[in-house]
């Protein structure tokens, strides 16, 4: 006969099998410390980081070409904005897009939309913090996250957070669940972001890695996806490789969306190629750098080359009373309304409105009325981020 001590030994046994078994079953990736303990400058990751670099240079040298800096961190955020939004299936039109980023207090708004603009929001209040100082700190990734879903929960603290597949629901990874484990992650992160004393990586190759390991450890219970491709561009800048935020990844990731989380997904499941599999992620993310900022340098090239054309017409036309703030205003987004143009140029609504009007004579802009209210649009610049988005 069993005694009741072994009776409960066993039980107790069979219970841990299973509590083992579980946890290896649910988490099937062990999180590793970084810097990561493999040589990851391999001939092919060297090759590609160096023209992914020369396109960085670049784009940071032609975006020094546009006078006003608000102009493309307006421009380029609201796109980026929309395609980031849109990997999370939150999806708008540019019309309501745009009209919405005029009325942004406006509680009709479409909820896409509001969704799209806090996610600018985000962008510029991450920007804003992490120049003063060129650092990215826990407090500066909380707040943006708290910018995209208004809510101020901070890090998990509770389990039950599993990553799962769309079309089936079957769980394909479970972050770390013990709030101690994810804080201990995300400050093994902040040294890692920040001090360069702990790895000698280039910085685009450190880029790749601290956007598996931000998206591995998924931190919040909401927004983690947003908020790693917002740090992804703020890294660029504390980096010093861009000025500003103006190169987004967002729209290459939506483009190759099933290679993009398999590769995320290789590095957690193949335990026994981890520099194989590492060296396919930051390939991935270096070959889209090049290609987003080769779009983006073309896109910002044709940005001033509209505006040299709207200078041309607007300043003989308008004489003593053109000024710079005039032509900034018609390309801060290609939707403008008559309130914008009386605190952009700090004149009255009646000559704002006469100004306008003389605009869509000369053909540079076009009025369209969406409910109650005029907007006036920008149709090249309009043209020109439609074309960006279809490459």
């Amino acid at each position: 006969m069993l005694k009741k001590t072994d009776f409960f030994n066993t039980l107790y046994f069979f219970f841990y099998i299973c509590s083992v078994i579980n946890r290896s079953f649910m988490s099937n990736y062990i999180i590793p410390e970084l810097p990561l303990p493999y040589d990851l400058e391999t001939k092919d990751i060297l090759k590609q980081v160096n023209i992914s670099n020369r396109k960085l240079a670049e784009l940071k040298g032609v975006a020094r070409t546009i006078p006003n800096e608000k102009i493309l961190i307006s421009t380029l955020t609201l796109q980026e904005a929309k395609d980031s939004s849109a990997i999370e299936n939150i999806v708008t039109t540019q019309d309501d897009l745009y009209t919405a980023g005029l009325d942004f207090a406006n509680q009709k708004i479409n909820p896409a939309a509001k969704e799209v603009l806090f996610y600018r929001e985000a962008i510029n209040k991450g920007f804003n913090a992490v120049r003063v100082k060129n650092i990215l700190t826990l407090n500066h990734i909380k707040l943006i996250q708290e910018s995209l879903e208004h809510n101020s929960a901070g890090f998990r603290t509770t389990p039950g957070t599993q990553l799962k597949r769309q079309t089936d629901g079957k769980v394909i990874y479970t972050p770390p669940q013990d709030g101690a484990d994810i804080l201990r992650y995300m400050k093994n992160l902040e040294t890692f972001i920040n001090d360069n004393s702990v790895c000698s990586l280039d910085p685009l190759i450190k880029m790749a890695i601290i956007h598996h390991q931000f998206e591995s450890i998924h931190p919040f219970y909401d927004g983690n996806g947003r908020t790693g491709r917002i740090i992804n561009i703020l890294y660029l800048v504390i980096s010093g490789l861009l000025d500003i935020p103006i190169l987004y990844l967002s729209r290459y990731i939506t483009k190759n969306k099933g290679e993009y989380y398999q590769l995320l997904q290789d590095i957690r499941t193949q335990k026994s190629h981890n520099v194989l599999q590492w060296e396919k992620w930051i390939l991935f993310i270096l070959k889209g750098i090049e290609v987003t900022a080769e779009d983006t340098i073309s896109l910002v090239n044709n940005i001033g080359t509209l505006m040299t054309e709207f200078k041309n017409i607007l300043r003989p036309e308008f004489g003593t009373k053109y000024n710079h703030e005039l032509l900034n205003g018609l390309f801060y987004q290609p939707y403008t309304k008559i309130d914008y143009v009386v605190a952009n140029m700090q004149v009255t609504r009646q000559t704002a409105s006469k100004y306008l009007d003389k605009i869509v004579e000369l053909g540079l802009l076009q009025r369209a009325k969406f409910g109650k209210d005029n907007y006036y649009i920008n149709l090249k610049l309009r043209d020109l981020f439609l074309d960006y988005g279809q490459k």
